[in-house]
């Protein structure tokens, strides 16, 4: 692991389902990457805080991006 220091920003909220997709797709891509999933309490108390927030390395957010969409589309494709 490298010492570098990395500040990172919200690439958003997804399902479980996509969260993981895009996860994968980051990884592959070598951008750092973090996520926040709130506990089933929270879940039912929250009608706001669903699913699974990813955050990444700030300076990589374009390329984040560009790995939400590729993901998107491949659901798209199959219909999900």
């Amino acid at each position: 692991m490298s010492d570098k220091r990395v500040s990172t920003t919200l690439l958003g909220q997804f399902t479980e389902e996509h969260a993981e997709a895009i996860a994968k797709g980051l990884h592959e891509a070598g951008i750092v990457w973090w996520h926040k999933a709130s506990g089933g309490l929270v879940r039912f108390l929250s009608a706001g805080d669903w699913g699974v927030r990813l955050f990444v390395d700030a300076s990589r957010l374009d390329e984040a991006r560009e790995v939400v969409r590729r993901v998107a589309a491949e659901f798209g494709a199959k219909g999900s």
